[in-house]
């Protein structure tokens, strides 16, 4: 599938600015951190994400949901980017969580011609981030400032990666105490799950929902039958399969919610905080409020990809992403 220019431009540029006393790590992350080493940093990712993006629109929901896997394990320090003959413990990628994760490849791209400009300058881990928060901008979604100076990390932890990053069988408990660790409310830990709003889903993480009968019974029937006819099997039979989240897959709104809402809820979790008093009254506000969702998910998204980082000494600046120095 192709995408048009058109398409790019359907972007609504809502800029989310976050506080300048933002601090992180002791102030050790700097929203100016490159301004003398790489002025250019920001414009030179935009510019390779927008020519990605005419001939892929999965890029965006990609880079996104690859830096919540790196996130989650270790902190944002890109240990997800190292490949099994150069990690200290082997590939977080032969983890099952990181079933279906992809262009892990395209960041060590966007590397390389950053180390053109920069050389020995710019992190990978920092590269992932903008990746991101350029991918959800592009998208339609709002223009998040996010600090940078994060370090790479030497290591890499497939057993750490099983044991932290959620299942799709999540419990509502189980997912605040997660997020709650990165420091998040429970309101921008709800806000954080619209990141489901871009991209799809594969028959290994939809049937744990699918073949839940509490679940069920409150899915929509249409879309009951529908995921039951391309995943009929609470084994799945093939995961080649996809579902999109949202009826705007390409796009970072909040129709995810408006689905939830409607009974067309495609993850266990996505169905249970529509239920939970805890969280469904933000699962609400944020269907009916595009830009409120927008400025939540902002400050939940610098929140994940600042803690647990690397700074100064503590890691180093990769000169290739899939490899320690």
């Amino acid at each position: 599938m192709e995408i048009s220019l058109p398409l790019i431009k359907l972007a609504t540029m809502v800029i989310i600015a976050m506080p300048l006393s933002f601090v992180v790590q002791g102030n050790q992350l700097s929203y100016n951190y490159y301004k003398n080493s790489c002025p250019n940093l920001e414009s030179l990712i935009k510019k390779e994400l927008v020519r990605l993006f005419l001939t892929d629109v999965t890029t965006p929901s990609a880079f996104l949901r690859l830096v919540f896997h790196d996130c989650q394990v270790q902190g944002c320090d890109a240990s997800i980017l190292l490949d099994t003959n150069n990690a200290t413990h082997g590939s977080e990628m032969t983890s099952s969580r990181n079933f279906g994760i992809k262009h892990r490849e395209t960041i060590g791209y966007i590397k390389s011609i950053v180390e053109e400009e920069c050389p020995g300058q710019v992190s990978c881990a920092d590269i992932l981030i903008l990746a991101a928060k350029v991918s959800v901008s592009l998208s339609g979604g709002p223009f998040i400032q996010v600090p940078l100076g994060r370090k790479d990390s030497t290591t890499s932890s497939p057993k750490e990666a099983d044991a932290k990053l959620p299942s799709p069988t999540i419990t509502v408990d189980e997912f605040i105490a997660i997020f709650k660790s990165k420091g998040m409310s429970i309101q921008e830990s709800v806000s954080i799950l619209g990141a489901h709003t871009l991209g799809v889903g594969h028959c290994l993480n939809i049937v744990g929902s699918l073949y839940n009968q509490e679940i069920r019974d409150n899915m929509n029937l249409k879309f009951k039958t529908l995921l039951t006819l391309l995943c009929p099997t609470e084994s799945p039979l093939t995961n080649l399969t996809v579902v999109p989240i949202d009826m705007t897959p390409i796009l970072f709104d909040n129709q995810y919610y408006r689905h939830i809402l409607m009974g067309k809820a495609l993850f266990g979790i996505d169905s249970s905080i529509s239920r939970d008093p805890r969280t469904a009254p933000f699962v609400t506000r944020f269907a009916k409020d595009k830009r409120y969702f927008f400025e939540t998910f902002s400050s939940a998204f610098v929140k994940l990809s600042s803690a647990n980082v690397l700074t100064d000494m503590q890691g180093e600046v990769r000169r290739k992403c899939n490899q320690v120095n």
